[in-house]
């Protein structure tokens, strides 16, 4: 970011008046990507999650002097400065508006359902070797995102290209009106958000408000619609420039509109066919994981612009923890003279070191104990370097989307009341995700609480950095000193387990110990009985050793709406805790809801919710299901094609004999990695880019074998075993059982990818 303003100037456009005359160069709304406080405005967000005005000591701590906040804020900083408005949020996007109109240059507004980041990246790299160009980073594309994208616009730069991303009725108004595009891209209209809206139609007219008052723009001729002033594209148009590129039609499509843009702007067919050979459609999403020798590598070697190296040294910072912080970069040779500015960059953050490499160059690097980024132009190809780091390297593996893990917690946090806390289940390691990186990602973004289901799952949290409360479901007595030591907060279901947690206590000396006490409501599982209360009461009361946190129960059927069961367990639950919260001289917490219960019954969210599966993304509610993202993708890749002769046989027990010449292929992942036993012999298959390939014969404990008959299958071809083609319901049925098993059945050994967009 270069901004160019001075602090009272600022407050000007805000409509407040302002001593202070220091320049600003840039905005932060995040405390932990602080490295120098000097010149930076800090805006305090009150958001879904997290106040930003709790974050403003740690601001000023760093150096920062300069704040908007909220104009009920009572601040004791000595020095700093505050503008005080009713809303930080939308002061910014007041702030980003007006730096747009200081720029007469061509802005191009990407939208659309999917496509937006790839289209924009890939356009970006067309026009890059003429123009310069400001674009949003990564996904930048919400409200917040789109401000902070303008305001990386300056003066040196020719041309803009910024992301513009929709979830309900009005937002693509503020979004125009803050980006005022002279071209536009319209890359799919999909169902992502449409029950926000009234119908189709209205969801597609929102969508359209970001190019209101073009004379045309492009958009995706895959698009069902007749479009005014809209200019469809088809990939058959393109088809000269395709040569050696993706055959599949989705990645077409996105190319085919960045090429028309390309054009219209100018670029000749030689210069778009010189990039585009240097295009592959390779992942544009930062990368996450374990490392060898306890280090944790980043992998976002893909661009090496000014401002993703920018966002990329603030993801190191957030997430490297007590870890060395390590920065590798990739450089071209022609490219080699801006090495110094890009280090100069790295420098200000103040990394352990800093290494450049060339293409064709190799490293060895110590990673121990280090959080390693790597980042590179495409042409260096330093993604194949920073793989070399991984802990293990099995070709199976599982991909976790921090991003759309994020958006589901903010739809499920936007059908509760503001002030209602969110638990999240993190057992079983937090579904067979990684429950150590979940727990840190998630406390990060601003959960109220933990739950696991035995005291070693929590400790495992405690370990790996932890602070927030963790509430531990299943605590036996020979568990009960680990618990304390590591203040892990138990659950109370009997007055046996009562009894000899106070012996414990008593034996520590600790008084006024957090516990959670549960209330058998139906389930018929642990908890108090209701003829059972008045004595807990009695218990609690001569017993200081502890003090009650929280009361809650589990719904045996949260997923049946308008369930009747359900109706007597609510309110058997309200009336029981009632008597024991009456009956403390102390407030306390209680809690019900899990994530369907979230959406069927929104009456019984009480203090707090907990959010477990639906966090993924998996739900069976017809509403949520329209407005959640997938968070889990399996994948792998095939080791072998073979073809087979008719009455060739394959597999153990030679369950799978051809009966015509057959092409098979070798995927490494079977039982052993959670893929059932029951998908043999056809009863299950997995995806070959949009070909579903059935698994022929008995699934093994390492691999299976698919049948490719009519795919152009070659060895290392990605495979899909849960992914856009196959949700995770999909493989559930197929296994017979349902998401929760399938995700708590992943192998240790299956490596975890964490990705943010």
């Amino acid at each position: 970011m270069r901004l160019t303003y001075r602090y009272n100037e600022i407050a000007h456009l805000l409509g407040q008046s302002a001593s202070s005359s220091e320049e600003i160069h840039a905005v932060a709304y995040d405390s932990r990507a602080i490295i120098e406080g000097n010149h930076l405005l800090f805006f305090a967000f009150v958001g879904q999650f997290r106040d930003g005005h709790a974050f403003i000591t740690d601001a000023y701590e760093k150096g920062v002097r300069h704040f908007v906040v909220k104009k009920d804020f009572q601040s004791s900083f000595p020095d700093a400065h505050f503008i005080r408005v009713e809303d930080p949020l939308q002061s910014l996007l007041t702030f980003a508006t007006h730096h747009r109109m200081c720029f007469n240059y061509p802005v191009i507004a990407v939208t659309g359902s999917s496509g937006k980041t790839t289209v924009k990246e890939w356009l970006s790299e067309l026009l890059s070797p003429t123009l310069n160009v400001v674009r949003s980073p990564k996904s930048y594309n919400s409200r917040l995102g789109v401000a902070l994208s303008i305001l990386e616009m300056h003066s040196a730069a020719d041309i803009a290209i910024i992301e513009a991303g929709i979830s309900e009725p009005g937002d693509m108004k503020i979004l125009q009106e803050m980006i005022q595009p002279t071209e536009g891209i319209f890359t799919s209209f999909g169902r992502a958000h449409r029950s926000n809206f009234d119908s189709e139609t209205a969801h597609l007219k929102e969508k359209l408000l970001l190019f209101s008052g073009l004379e045309s723009f492009f958009y995706a001729a895959s698009i069902p619609a007749d479009i005014e002033n809209g200019i469809a594209v088809h990939p058959d148009q393109y088809t000269a420039f395709f040569e050696a590129f993706s055959t599949d039609q989705v990645v077409r499509q996105n190319a085919s509109l960045a090429i028309a843009m390309s054009q219209k702007l100018g670029l000749s067919d030689a210069e778009i066919l010189t990039s585009m050979q240097k295009i592959r459609p390779l992942a544009l999403r930062l990368e996450l994981f374990d490392g060898k020798d306890n280090s944790l590598i980043i992998n976002d070697s893909y661009s090496l612009d000014i401002d993703s190296l920018h966002h990329a040294l603030q993801f190191q910072m957030a997430n490297c923890k007590d870890k060395k912080r390590i920065v590798v970069l990739g450089v071209s040779q022609e490219n080699g003279r801006h090495s110094q500015e890009l280090t100069d960059i790295v420098d200000s953050y103040h990394p352990s070191a800093c290494i450049v490499l060339k293409k064709g160059e190799s490293l060895e690097l110590d990673v121990t104990d280090s959080c390693v980024l790597f980042k590179g132009e495409r042409s260096v190809q330093l993604e194949k370097i920073a793989h070399t780091y991984r802990v293990h390297r099995h070709q199976t593996y599982l991909e976790i989307d921090l991003s759309a893990i994020r958006h589901n917690i903010g739809q499920y946090k936007s059908k509760l009341k503001p002030e209602t806390m969110l638990l999240s289940m993190v057992k079983a390691s937090s579904y067979g995700s990684d429950a150590k990186k979940m727990g840190l990602f998630l406390e990060k973004i601003g959960v109220n609480y933990f739950g696991v289901a035995y005291p070693y799952e929590g400790i495992e949290l405690r370990k790996s950095g932890v602070k927030l409360p963790i509430l531990v479901m299943n605590c036996e007595s020979q568990d009960f000193e680990s618990c304390i030591e590591y203040q892990l907060e138990p659950a109370i279901y009997s007055m046996r387990q009562l009894e000899d947690f106070i012996a414990s206590l008593i034996h520590l000396g600790i008084t006024n110990y957090p516990v959670h006490i549960k209330l058998e409501t139906g389930m018929q599982r642990l908890g108090f009985e209701e003829d059972q209360i008045h004595s807990l009461i009695q218990k609690i009361h001569s017993q200081p050793e502890v003090r009650v946190k929280s009361i809650y129960s589990h719904l045996a059927e949260s997923d049946v709406p308008n369930s009747e069961f359900t109706t007597h367990q609510i309110a058997l639950f309200d009336r029981l805790s009632k008597q024991l919260m009456n009956a403390l001289p102390y407030s306390v917490l209680r809690h019900l809801s899990n994530s369907e219960g979230v959406a069927n019954y929104p009456a019984a969210q009480f203090d707090m919710v907990r959010l477990g599966i639906g966090m993924y993304g998996i739900t069976g509610s017809a509403s949520l299901k329209e407005t959640l993202k997938p968070a889990i993708r399996w994948m792998s890749s095939i080791s072998q094609v073979k073809q087979l002769t008719k009455g060739t046989s394959v597999g153990y027990n030679r369950t799978f004999i051809a009966e015509k010449d057959t092409q098979i292929a070798v995927v490494p992942v079977g039982y052993a990695d959670g893929l059932s036993r029951a998908l043999s012999r056809g009863n299950g298959h997995v995806f070959i880019g949009n070909h579903p390939c059935d698994i022929v014969g008995n699934v093994c404990m390492d691999m299976i074998m698919i049948d490719t008959s009519g795919v152009n299958a070659k060895e290392g071809d990605s495979v899909e075993i849960i992914g856009f083609n196959q949700p995770i319901e999909a493989l559930a049925k197929a296994m017979n059982t349902i998401p929760y098993e399938v995700m708590t059945r992943f192998s240790p050994r299956l490596h975890r990818v964490f990705i943010e967009h």
